[in-house]
């Protein structure tokens, strides 16, 4: 009997650590299971969300359209100039350029944008390698494309505030402080914007030398 119930104590004990370790192992195997699926689960999330910048893509393709539209629009003004030339003084002729330049400041406005845009929010362009390859690419970010487009919209401003200053004797006192008022926010926003920037980048710069 005592060797028996031996035997038996020793096939209960084995049994008893074999399920034990069978329990052990299904948990680890559960465990890594949920995971997997876990991990997995966040990945497909994770691509879905960094998918999601090519919905800026139609964005782009119709601000080239607008593009084409100020190209029309330059060559027409133009084209009016030319045939009205005779007929136009000089303070006309001047406003009809001053016109001309707001135009092609708005496309490289726009160019800044379709470019730089495209560039550092949705996908990188590869044209390392072109010859024309714009020299501002090279280095081109989001904080570089926030000060570029600042001061072009500045000389934008310029041009328009140019543009009423000849036309004076047309417009209301009123009118003219409007805009000077909105070009020196304008020129405000624009020096508040590069100096957080560069209080930004010194920190930036201060963490690494500390590290």
């Amino acid at each position: 009997m005592g060797v028996n119930e031996n035997a038996s104590g020793k096939i209960s004990s084995i049994f008893c650590k074999k399920s034990v370790k069978s329990a052990r192992l299904f948990l680890d195997v559960f465990w890594g299971n949920m995971q997997s699926e876990k991990k997995l689960r966040e990945n497909i999330l994770g691509n879905i969300i960094f998918a999601s910048r090519w919905l800026q893509l139609p964005i782009y393709l119709g601000l080239i359209v607008v593009q084409g539209i100020y190209a029309y629009k330059f060559t027409k003004s133009l084209y009016h100039l030319l045939v009205n030339l005779n007929e136009m003084d000089s303070d006309t002729i001047m406003l009809a350029v001053l016109n001309l330049i707001d135009v092609v400041m708005i496309a490289n406005l726009l160019v800044m944008v379709i470019v730089g845009g495209y560039e550092t929010f949705v996908s990188k362009l590869n044209v390392d390698d072109h010859p024309d390859q714009p020299e501002w690419l090279d280095h081109v970010n989001a904080t570089i494309l926030k000060v570029k487009l600042s001061m072009a919209i500045i000389s934008i401003s310029s041009i328009h505030l140019l543009q009423t200053f000849i036309n004076a004797h047309k417009l209301a006192e009123k009118t003219m402080m409007w805009e000077v008022i909105i070009h020196l926010s304008f020129i405000i926003s624009a020096i508040a914007m590069a100096h957080i920037d560069r209080l930004l980048n010194s920190a930036h710069h201060s963490k690494e030398s500390k590290h």
